[in-house]
């Protein structure tokens, strides 16, 4: 798959090719190839970009969301997306919030690396699901340019927590899926797990919440880089996307393990199966942007600790972003049926 112009991870950071001095001498085991789809799809997407509902909006601003946390979105276009459409909309199948990657947005509008999650909520829809029960915000700036420059911040952070937080009690759900994709699984899962954070360029230390465990069903993980990225290791952790804080710094190999990696990936591999009832992940060992085969230092990046199962990719259009962008019947399934066709 033709590498894009904007990279949901790393912007224009280096993916090169395998490097002994990355510590990934050894091949990647088989994964299980799918037939592959012939092309992305370039169907025009019936998922409005006109944000939340007016109900849902109301309600932000009446319980304290808005202006703080910004989830609207309103200086984007296809900034969000999701609410009811007035007070008698009832929420009969289990809310599903999506958290997007870097550099892209909640609805995407035809700009390359920027689809958001368009096709996944309409096969949602066309599949019983309502407005009211998918959700999504956009957690940056959905700007290439600036890709180099986001990190698991505090403010991306708060934001997820605060949209998860918000979409399970608007709805009333007991519990909520989450589907995430890229650097939205590492956000999302800190979220999830909650405690204690530092963002030094914020304030320092500061406080999540109380592990949100309970109140997931199903978490996906597409394209994540749960144990960094190599190329950020080449990098040598100098962007804020690849520090060695609250980036995605893979650390180095000691000849036993892995020292340095990034205090904020440490942080979420030193628990486990926390995300959810159910944690599953799609990846690809054909990801242009996370490269090396999804391998870093002898493991699958892409993998959750705890997961209950995974669905892998071998071929094109498999790559970062058609791993998100075409899987929308293995995400239906997962959350909907706790399987993996």
């Amino acid at each position: 798959m033709r590498l894009r112009s904007s990279l949901s991870l790393l912007g224009a950071l280096c993916l090169g090719s395998l490097s002994a001095g990355c510590g990934e001498g050894t091949e990647p085991a088989p994964v299980k190839a799918e037939a592959p789809a012939t092309e992305l799809s370039t169907q025009q997407s019936a998922v409005t970009t006109t944000g939340f509902t007016s109900h849902f909006r109301s309600w932000l601003q009446t319980n304290g969301y808005e202006p703080t946390y910004n989830l609207v979105r309103d200086d984007l276009v296809g900034g969000s997306y999701g609410g009811k459409a007035s007070s008698t909309d009832t929420v009969v199948n289990q809310p599903v919030i999506f958290i997007h990657g870097n550099s892209d947005k909640a609805i995407g509008t035809g700009a390359t690396g920027q689809t958001g999650w368009n096709a996944s909520i309409d096969y949602f829809l066309s599949h019983g699901y309502k407005t009211s029960e998918l959700y999504a915000t956009t957690w940056g700036p959905a700007d290439s340019t600036m890709s180099a420059y986001q990190y698991h911040s505090r403010t991306y952070v708060m934001k997820v927590r605060k949209f998860i937080e918000a979409v399970k009690a608007y709805t009333g759900a007991t519990k909520v899926d989450i589907i995430t994709h890229s650097m939205g699984v590492t956000l999302a899962r800190k979220a999830i797990l909650g405690g204690y954070a530092t963002d030094a360029a914020d304030g320092g230390q500061y406080y999540i919440g109380p592990p949100l465990t309970s109140s997931v069903d199903t978490f996906v993980g597409i394209a994540g880089a749960n144990l960094g990225l190599t190329s950020c290791y080449q990098t040598g952790g100098s962007t804020p996307t690849c520090a060695a804080t609250n980036g995605l710094y893979p650390g180095y190999w000691n000849g036993i393990g892995v020292s340095g990696r990034s205090a904020y990936l440490d942080n979420l591999m030193s628990s486990s199966s926390y995300e959810g009832a159910f944690r599953y992940t799609i990846w690809s060992s054909v990801d242009e942007i996370i490269g090396y085969g999804d391998v870093v230092y002898y493991d699958y990046t892409s993998r959750i600790p705890g997961q209950t199962g995974e669905k892998t990719y071998s071929a094109a259009p498999y790559g970062h972003f058609g791993l998100k962008d075409l899987t929308q019947a293995v995400q239906y399934s997962m959350v909907k049926n706790h399987t993996i066709p």
